[in-house]
């Protein structure tokens, strides 16, 4: 047992160690970096922050439907990013994969659910940046 909280304990740093919080404007940043759209920065600054706090590690609750929501982004494990060890489903990813400080794998995922539902695909978008998106002229 003593040796399972010893492992328990190192798989959690080693797991918080790739995880990162950006700033606001170091999201920015990242989000230009990673290809997005200059004119839809404000709208992805804007669901990250009301999705995942741009925590890069975030995992849901449980949701309604028994899914979880992954990452940066919160990418849907139902449809989009799969669970084993394999990756798999529509962005053919493995949903830890989602997790880690390099949001390249995120980003390329949810640009595909951009270009197949535009932003509705979110309900942190649906629910709080239709009509105010954050500021981000000082970045």
């Amino acid at each position: 047992m003593h040796k399972l909280v010893i492992f328990v304990g190192v798989l959690a740093l080693v797991y918080k160690s790739e995880a990162k919080r950006f700033t606001r404007c170091e999201l920015v940043r990242e989000l230009k970096r990673q290809g997005f759209p200059k004119d839809q920065i404000r709208d992805w600054v804007c669901l990250i922050e009301n999705e995942s706090r741009r925590f890069t590690n975030r995992v849901s609750r449980m949701n309604s439907n028994g899914s979880r929501d992954y990452g940066l982004f919160q990418i849907n494990d139902k449809y989009w990013c799969n669970n084993g060890p394999t990756p798999g489903k529509d962005c053919n990813v493995r949903c830890n994969d989602l997790l880690t400080e390099d949001i390249t794998v995120a980003a390329t995922c949810a640009k595909k659910i951009y270009n197949r539902h535009k932003f509705r695909a979110w309900y942190g978008w649906l629910n709080h940046c239709q009509r105010k998106l954050p500021n981000i002229m000082f970045c």
